[in-house]
């Protein structure tokens, strides 16, 4: 047999021709010369060269991008993480902590009452190729909860969700790009090994693997997802990038031996010869043996001792350093690539139950509203789809919601408090079509449950609801108020509820109000005292069973009585009851 040459050399799916473009574009700019200038920390050009080269932020969530998560602690960790292994829950700390952009929407308004987490984990499920991922939880609901003040946020957000709906290769490559982010925090989080070199040649090959992939990743993107290649595309182009290349070429292409193998008829090997050794002297990392030898004998004499280890270990460190403050821009992606497909699952789960969502239209606060096919995801599960329903209101009125119990009023409220609170965050609202008025914030009182610290009795919590609501929303919000002034006698709590109702135009609101005070209603639909009141009521079928749809004007009974047949609660089956316990006895 002829000699045959075996060599170790790394895949290189970055195109060669382009890295080599980049690569001497940003040495001039940055006024960098020579090839991969093997620097020190104590360098004066390397605190400075991140400045120096343009890094484009791979911000996916706001118009103008920035370093929005901490970098100088995220780096910190970065190195602790390196050197001995970190817990998932520093990289969660840092995502979590992410700044977003300025907001007039403020959490404790409404998070509890629309179940605000409840809608980030059980109805935005994260996917990555067709598996749950779980997310940065905390992240994710300050991200949903927290509408941008400035439209250019929104937009940035929608184009770039609208863009990934409609590319499958897309969106195929933010999953990849999440994927790899985590496997890179999992071989950082793995505890220290019998062989740490090893360990830390694997993070340094997967974050080359990473950078290479994104700079091959969302060609002919639109939307801010172009920032993501053009980001990889600098960090692979740099010097720092460069040698880390050539360092893990290194250690996977030392040398290449050429052999002769002779085989017998049986197909076996029946002696083997070698026949050269070539070292990679191409590499910059070579250093030919004698200059090796000499090397050890100078630092033996001047009274350091180095193992091959010590070296090899600040040769690592060095190259990890390098790409630091990209690295932590990598968890920055992470973060908003997940609330992306936050959005995206919330989207392929309605999907999957028959239902359309879309990204609403938006027009000024003192717009009107309509809402085509609006459904609640918080009803969504497997095998069940919630019945969509449309509402419109006219700019600025208060609208006045009856109907019987279990008709599906506390549900639309909900469902309308989670559309308007997508919408304006630039995500998928589960509307079918729809057009809002941008408001300023949103008030939403679904619930008060009962506490033993309560400072006052049913009627002073109401009170004080009411009080809260007007010292928190600023002009120009959304209300949603559930069973207004039902903890008091009917006369005292129409009352409440008449000023309550004419003073919420004077705040410059929309408001979706429910009430169990139907003569009272009734009254106010007569009377028309304010012309921005208008009535909405559950439409009931043949059979006085509600349809959850909606539609103009005031329900005439409650029917307590049927919901009260339905649950069991009859005169018939209570001393039915009352027999059988006796007959117990």
């Amino acid at each position: 047999m002829g000699a045959t040459s075996g060599a170790l050399s790394s895949s290189e799916p970055f195109d060669a021709r382009e890295a080599a473009r980049l690569q001497s574009k940003l040495r001039t700019d940055a006024g960098i010369e020579g090839d991969c200038p093997k620097w020190t920390r104590s360098s004066p050009v390397w605190d400075g060269l991140w400045a120096a080269v343009p890094l484009v932020i791979p911000d996916l969530l706001c118009a103008e991008p920035s370093e929005r998560i901490d970098l100088r602690a995220l780096r910190q960790t970065l190195v602790f993480a390196f050197a001995a292994g970190a817990s998932l829950e520093m990289f969660d700390d840092a995502i979590a902590g992410t700044i977003l952009p300025p907001s007039t929407w403020d959490r404790a308004d409404f998070a509890r009452d629309v179940f605000l987490d409840k809608l980030v984990v059980g109805a935005m499920p994260v996917r990555l190729n067709g598996k749950v991922h779980v997310p940065c939880t905390r992240y994710l609901v300050r991200a949903i909860g927290e509408p941008p003040r400035d439209r250019r946020d929104v937009d940035a957000r929608r184009a770039v969700l609208a863009e990934l709906a409609s590319s499958r290769a897309h969106r195929e490559a933010l999953e990849n790009a999440v994927l790899a982010v985590v496997r890179l925090r999992g071989l950082l989080c793995a505890a220290r090994q019998p062989a740490p070199r090893v360990r830390r040649l694997e993070i340094l090959r997967a974050s080359r693997e990473t950078f290479e992939s994104l700079a091959c990743s969302f060609e002919g993107a639109k939307s801010s997802l172009w920032r993501v290649r053009s980001f990889a595309e600098a960090v692979v182009a740099s010097p720092e990038h460069q040698r880390l290349v050539a360092l893990l070429d290194h250690d996977e292409h030392l040398g290449s031996l050429d052999l002769r193998v002779r085989m017998g008829a049986d197909g076996e090997v029946r002696a083997m010869q070698l026949l050269g050794v070539r070292e990679n002297r191409t590499n910059p990392f070579h250093v030919e043996a004698l200059r090796r030898f000499f090397a050890r004998v100078v630092f033996f004499f001047r009274g350091y001792r180095l193992s091959q280890g010590e070296i090899s270990e600040r040769l690592l460190a060095d190259a990890f350093s390098g790409i630091e403050q990209p690295l932590a821009l990598l968890f920055q992606l992470l973060g908003d690539a997940e609330v992306l497909l936050a959005s995206l699952g919330m989207r392929d789960r309605s999907l999957e139950a028959g239902l359309a969502v879309s990204l609403p239209t938006f027009g000024d606060a003192e717009g009107s509203l309509r809402l085509e096919g609006l459904f609640n995801p918080l009803l969504l599960a497997p095998g069940f789809a919630p019945i969509p329903c449309d509402v419109r209101a006219r700019p600025g009125a208060v609208v006045l919601v009856t109907g019987p119990n279990s008709g599906g009023k506390t549900r639309l409220l909900q469902a309308l408090a989670i559309s308007q609170l997508l919408a304006q965050g630039g995500f998928f609202a589960p509307v079918r079509d729809a057009h809002m008025p941008r408001t300023t914030g949103l008030f939403a009182s679904l619930s008060e449950e009962a506490r033993s610290d309560q400072p006052e009795g049913h009627l002073g919590m109401e009170l004080l609801r009411i009080k809260r609501m007007f010292t928190r929303l600023p002009p120009g919000g959304i209300v949603v108020l559930d069973e207004l002034c039902s903890g008091t006698n009917p006369s005292e709590g129409e009352e409440i509820a008449r000023l309550v109702l004419s003073l919420l135009p004077e705040l410059g609101v929309q408001a979706f109000v429910t009430t169990h005070l139907l003569a009272f209603a009734a009254r106010l639909a007569a009377e028309k005292p304010s012309p921005l009141l208008d009535f909405l009521q559950v439409e009931l079928d043949a059979s006085d069973r509600p349809t959850y749809q909606f539609v103009a004007g005031v329900a005439k009974t409650s029917l307590a009585h049927k919901t009260a047949a339905r649950l069991g609660v009859t005169r018939e089956e209570l001393l039915e009851q009352i027999r059988t316990k006796r007959l117990q006895r």
